[in-house]
């Protein structure tokens, strides 16, 4: 078994690092409260900065099991701006990830260079032989972030995840990856 990526990773533009307890304003306001950002997510808006310093916690506790690594996507310019936030979850022959961006940064290629980042790190590993993730229907940009990351569509993945702020049911999701061959 592979130990979980690393504290801190770099890539041209980006820094992802630990959350910390004092991102949570900033958080909060870039984008946890924010609707349109939730829409395609499996959690809903934060009403109120509590819950997301309670989400902070979590990251806390979840960092020291090892087997989750929650980010902070942050620029190397400002580390200590939190644009997102990006989740490894292994470890395993198989990792998946989970993301999500405040909208001012939209359509930057952030996202992209973050899940490339993770993906190729956990590829690199060798016991780790599949690197996926999956997004609803039809959030179209994240789909193509995983596009963006090298990462392939292989199918739908029906009635597969929860999106509360669409649907009490099951939504059929889009399912990307990239393999080592």
């Amino acid at each position: 078994m592979s130990a979980p990526p690393p504290a801190e990773i770099e890539t041209d533009r980006l820094l992802l690092r630990r959350p910390l307890l004092d991102d949570a304003a900033a958080m909060f306001s870039a984008y946890a409260a924010d609707p349109a950002v939730t829409r395609y997510l499996t959690w809903r808006p934060h009403t109120s900065i509590d819950d997301t310093r309670a989400y902070l916690a979590h990251c806390q506790e979840i960092w020291a099991a090892g087997t989750v690594r929650p980010y902070v996507i942050a620029t190397r310019i400002e580390p200590d701006r939190p644009l997102g936030m990006i989740e490894w979850r292994g470890p395993g022959p198989s990792v998946t990830f989970g993301y999500v961006l405040a909208p001012a940064f939209w359509g930057r290629g952030y996202t992209s260079e973050a899940l490339a980042a993770l993906v190729d790190w956990s590829l690199a590993r060798p016991t780790i032989w599949r690197a996926w993730t999956f997004c609803d229907v039809d959030n179209i940009a994240s789909a193509r972030v995983m596009e963006k990351a090298g990462m392939a569509f292989e199918g739908i993945l029906r009635r597969y995840s929860v999106h509360p702020n669409i649907s009490a049911e099951p939504r059929d999701c889009r399912v990307h990856a990239k393999v080592r061959e």
